[in-house]
């Protein structure tokens, strides 16, 4: 392919993408991510023809004129943009596929430890958000996107979105990687609940036992405390065996909290009557003596 067939593709290209996009005429005359772009083709073709100081001369009239440095050994594929075009720095080595998009202060570069291969190789459909750095010889695999900002410094699996310092993916094949681990977390404290709870009551160990006291047993529940959690707010409708293991346990703990509680307001109870006897018996006792 030409550089002139190149142009008329990527023209097409930004028409069809880019709403803000004027006349064919204005988007050659004023897209400087275009421009650096179709300087670039011209100077790649001069470095592989082995006229490499010419190249680079070029390549940095091409930095002064646009703002993007493009390294002139830079393999670049069809229909390449540079949206917002400005501070865009691509390393020697870097490899970019099909319809890749890149905005301002984007940095394609080296780590500064590696020889040979040392820049990034980007597959087709990507885009790299403003102001990221993507270093050292990794992979961006197809259809992924990094976030703005992000420092990327490991390989990114296809279709999968990276955020942040270090990156990491967020979304992958369309699915939050939060979510997903939730979800697998949730499986698991079920399926441990699911383990640990007796299949009947009289295998239910007791708290009072030094065994169960040792192994970290719980306590076992009381019918009317049961009655009430089972049936009244967040748990109605609920069987305490099919609660996550972490909700099942606050609530074994705060049973034996209210029996507790209960056991010491009963014995505050009966020292309090026997207190209230000894200063009657006391009273007594001045008024005979009186």
């Amino acid at each position: 392919m030409n550089i002139f067939s190149t142009m008329a593709e990527d023209i097409r290209t930004v028409q069809a993408t880019d709403p803000a996009a004027p006349s064919k005429f204005l988007i050659w005359l004023t897209y400087p991510g275009l421009q650096a772009r179709w300087a670039h083709v011209i100077n790649h073709w001069l470095w592989k023809k082995g006229l490499r100081g010419l190249a680079r001369y070029l390549s940095q009239c091409a930095r002064f004129w646009t703002g993007v440095e493009i390294h002139p050994g830079a393999q670049i594929g069809r229909r390449f943009f540079i949206d917002h075009a400005m501070g865009v720095i691509i390393g020697e080595t870097t490899i970019i596929g099909d319809d890749c998009v890149l905005y301002q202060n984007v940095t394609l570069g080296g780590t500064g430890k590696e020889t040979g291969k040392r820049h990034p190789t980007l597959g087709n459909n990507v885009m790299v958000g403003v102001g990221a750095a993507v270093l050292g010889s990794i992979t961006i695999g197809d259809n992924s996107k990094i976030g703005g900002g992000s420092v990327v410094v490991k390989d990114v699996p296809p279709n999968c979105t990276v955020v942040g310092v270090p990156g990491h993916i967020v979304v992958r094949d369309g699915v939050s990687t939060s979510k997903s681990a939730a979800k697998d977390k949730e499986v698991d404290l079920q399926k441990a609940a699911a383990a640990k709870i007796p299949s009947s009551p009289a295998e239910e160990p007791s708290v009072s036992s030094p065994d169960a006291q040792r192994e970290g047993t719980l306590p076992p529940i009381r019918a009317d405390h049961k009655d009430y959690f089972l049936n009244n707010g967040d748990c109605q409708g609920e069987r305490l065996e099919d609660l996550p293991d972490p909700v099942e346990r606050a609530i074994r703990n705060l049973y034996k909290r209210v029996d507790e509680l209960e056991a010491f307001a009963v014995k505050q109870q009966a020292l309090d009557k026997q207190a209230e006897r000894a200063a009657q018996q006391e009273a007594d006792q001045i008024d005979q003596d009186q």
